[in-house]
């Protein structure tokens, strides 16, 4: 089976409007010749885009979209690596910068209205161009978090980030898991500085374009920011409300000597109406969760899952029927123990939705589906963020959508596809990527920059994975399936063992403790549903694919 019948084509993604794939020839919808850094952790993602940033100059380009930014988060921890302080620095030197932000719903404080909007005023002020964006269906948001560097005179150096990590608090965390000391309030089982774990990739070479083109379309838009002429006026004494004119686009970078990486970007934008389309998705886009149908359809193996929510038993159903099929493929998932947030109107509806898809899962495939929940050496859960799935070391993704309704058609979301064809019976980038965060969570040193997550490296070595040999050599029983279920399975129970054993004795290797589904009454679960459904995780496909239970 060729690697690229894992993709989707141009007419599978089901987006006639967008200019995406226009430069791709055919029906492909992907670019080939690239180079893909997989960047697990805020700090080491931190330190590389601050390196990145500083080097730009004059007639170079700046783009970034995210739904959180924090103005003053120290991208290296160091005074003078605030968020705001190197773009405005960036903006000095000529560098064109802008940014699309979520505007975030009036009154929700939690949701990073004031922080948003201070990031935009600081370095609109400079002479930067940040437009805070309500273009998204009630409830929803702008969920996507790229940063696109183009450089005027070295288009080999150019380079787009793409993935979980927002520019905000929180966020710059490493594999120790102590926490970021800029800190947003969440959950007390997390503390006060809370542990974060979360991925994003560096793309290098031809496909930087394709990230460049999403936050192009977007920007284009004439739709106008909001409705709401009291939300415009406001925004309007502290913010820009108007789209500059980007430079013209340049063509793509050339490809990477050597490279062997396919890129795909996978999108959701809903249909927001004939008044308000998005005019390069006027009937919206689901082609992220198409792309994860196409790779649920060839799995056979095993499916490895990092995501911060896994709600809903319509999301769970995307699994069953592989695990159903192939009764050889297994499933793990690495996810949070507890939500961000102990309101009430957050974590009893955000746990239905987690015991409706944990149980049909379990129930679907036993002994096959092993979920966990990663702690730091402390004792105090980690929470996480990545949104990762590894489909039998061939299909990887690395992006901002989470296992929901919400993400699969309701915010907007991004997510690079990677298959490497290095090799002719897997991905070796995948395989790596796996690997990689298993060994940390196995509590398993593999020499190499990203364990245990130091950050002094200069930016191109603090993003560079240990080779494939050492990885092998480290994580032997983890080359498989079946061993690395068993592998999983195993430090797991142990680490539980010892914990329900009062703490005594030496701590056992790893970081992961079993999760079980969440057990709610049945009264509490009528009470939570509405408010689970209509906010939490609602569904924005149009009725005749919800009816055929579509995308």
């Amino acid at each position: 089976m060729a690697l690229t019948e894992w993709l989707l084509s141009a007419r599978e993604r089901g987006n006639p409007d967008t200019r995406l794939d226009s430069r791709h020839p055919g029906d492909q919808a992907w670019s080939e010749g690239n180079e893909v850094r997989p960047l697990v952790h805020g700090a080491t993602y931190f330190t590389e885009l601050h390196a990145r940033i500083e080097a730009t100059g004059e007639g170079d380009l700046v783009f970034f979209a995210d739904w959180r930014g924090d103005a003053d988060e120290r991208l290296t921890g160091e005074p003078g690596s605030e968020v705001a302080a190197v773009l405005r620095r960036a903006v000095d030197r000529g560098v064109a910068v802008h940014g699309l932000v979520w505007r975030s719903h009036a009154g929700m404080d939690e949701f990073s209205h004031e922080e948003n909007r201070q990031l935009g005023r600081q370095v609109d002020d400079r002479g930067g161009n940040v437009l805070l964006d309500m273009r998204v269906p009630p409830r929803g948001s702008h969920h996507q978090k790229l940063v696109v560097i183009r450089h005027a005179h070295a288009p080999r150096r150019d380079v787009a980030y793409v993935g979980g990590i927002d520019l905000s608090h929180s966020r710059r965390d490493d594999a120790r898991h102590l926490g970021d000391p800029q800190a947003q309030p969440m959950s007390d089982a997390y503390g006060r500085t809370p542990p974060w774990h979360d991925v994003q990739c560096a793309i290098s070479g031809p496909a930087v374009y394709d990230v460049e083109t999403v936050f192009r379309e977007r920007w284009e838009d004439p739709t106008p920011l909001t409705y709401s002429p009291r939300r415009h006026h406001t925004d309007r004494d502290h913010v820009d409300v108007h789209a500059e004119p980007l430079p013209a686009q340049s063509p793509p970078p050339p490809p990477v000597p050597g490279g062997t990486h396919i890129v795909q970007l996978l999108r959701t934008y809903a249909g927001r109406g004939v008044r308000e389309a998005y005019p390069f998705a006027r009937r919206g886009e689901r082609s992220i969760a198409r792309g994860y149908a196409k790779a649920f359809e060839r799995a056979h193996h095993l499916i490895y899952v990092e995501d911060q929510y896994l709600w809903s038993r319509a999301i769970a159903d995307s699994f069953v029927e592989s695990l159903q099929r192939d009764e050889g493929l297994h499933m793990i998932v690495v996810m949070p123990r507890w939500t961000d947030s102990d309101n009430l109107l957050s974590r009893i509806p955000q746990l239905l939705g987690r015991q409706r898809a944990m149980g049909r899962l379990a129930a679907a495939a036993p002994g096959r589906v092993a979920f966990y929940a990663p702690e730091n050496l402390q004792g105090t859960p980690v929470y996480v963020h990545a949104k990762v799935c590894v489909v039998d070391d061939t299909w990887c993704t690395v992006g901002s959508d989470n296992f929901s309704r919400r993400s699969w058609t309701h915010d907007s979301e991004l997510s690079a596809v990677v298959v490497d064809t290095a090799a002719p019976d897997h991905s070796p980038f995948a395989r790596r990527l796996r690997l990689v965060l298993a060994s940390e969570h196995l509590e398993r040193s593999v020499d190499g920059p990203t364990f245990p997550g130091d950050v002094s490296e200069i930016a191109d070595r603090a993003s560079a994975l240990p080779d494939d040999d050492e990885i092998a050599r480290v994580m032997a029983d983890c080359l498989d399936a079946e061993g690395t279920f068993r592998a999983f399975a195993d430090s797991a129970a142990a680490l539980e063992e010892w914990h329900l054993g009062g703490r005594r004795g030496e701590r056992p290797p790893g970081r992961l403790r079993p999760l079980d589904p969440p057990r709610l009454n049945p009264v509490t679960m009528a009470l939570a549903f509405p408010v689970y459904r209509w906010l939490h995780d609602p569904d924005s496909r149009p009725w005749r694919l919800r009816l055929r239970g579509r995308y």
